[in-house]
């Protein structure tokens, strides 16, 4: 049988060297802008004027501000301000109506017990967290005070649930004194505006203490918190109707 001769199999061609790239000279890149008014330099502060005028438009369309949260005494008043972390006024009055017709005052709470108090209280967010607290606070409060509801920011802030915020609301709305609460509403009004900026609500607190004028103190949160929840609202702010729009430093404002 004749042998088979096998060719080498042959080598793959080389391709062809491909031209070089020409490197264009790199441009250099522009710096990225700055989010508005979040970098940069910061916005004019508030001449004392402005502030005074800010209050002043706030007194006459409203001189009588009121806290909408519903409660019969400084006790319900207490437990209403507890309850409401993390939760709208109106959903906490549609609890604590038919509860504080029960319990409107600790030692009611007590005999009530954590248990039964949780059934009231189950349409509100942390129910359970909130009810333990609810008893405790009441137990503390009859333990240590007598049965009344404390009138000082520290006494206050020894009681289960309640922080700085509970201790100013109690403060201003059960005893009249001109503290400032923050809750959400205020902390975005303070720093939208440009009025009081802070990182944190103690910061801005102590900055709206700072520059509102003595006369306005008494109502100054509650003005503030329901400019927050009407007008300068967190998503869209209603900024055509807003009594202050003249003098916001916001750089986002739809009115100038």
């Amino acid at each position: 049988m004749p042998k088979t001769t096998r060719r080498p199999a042959k080598p793959p061609a080389t391709p062809p060297a491909k031209p070089a790239k020409r490197i264009a000279a790199a441009k250099p890149k522009s710096a990225p802008a700055k989010p508005a008014g979040r970098r940069g330099k910061s916005p004019r502060r508030w001449s004392a004027a402005e502030v005074h005028e800010a209050f002043s438009r706030f007194a006459k369309a409203n001189p009588e501000p009121k806290g909408e949260l519903e409660h019969l005494n400084p006790f319900t008043l207490l437990v209403a301000v507890v309850l409401s972390a993390q939760a709208t006024d109106a959903g906490v009055n549609k609890a604590t109506r038919p509860l504080f017709a029960v319990a409107d005052t600790p030692q009611k709470m007590l005999a009530l017990g954590e248990d039964r108090l949780r059934e009231y209280i189950k349409t509100i967010g942390l129910f359970r967290t909130k009810a333990k607290n609810v008893i405790a606070l009441s137990q503390k409060l009859i333990t240590d005070f007598g049965g009344e509801v404390p009138n000082t920011r520290e006494e206050l802030e020894t009681l289960p649930g309640a922080g700085r915020k509970t201790a100013n609301v109690v403060l201003n709305m059960a005893f009249g004194q001109p503290t400032m609460a923050v809750d959400t509403h205020v902390f975005r009004v303070g720093n939208r505006t440009g009025m009081a900026p802070g990182e944190t609500p103690l910061a801005v607190e102590l900055e709206l203490e700072r520059v509102i004028p003595a006369e306005f103190m008494q109502h100054a949160h509650h003005w503030l918190i329901l400019h927050g929840r009407y007008t300068c609202l967190a998503r869209k702010p209603r900024c055509e109707v807003c009594l202050i729009n003249d003098l916001c430093r916001w750089p986002e404002k739809t009115v100038s």
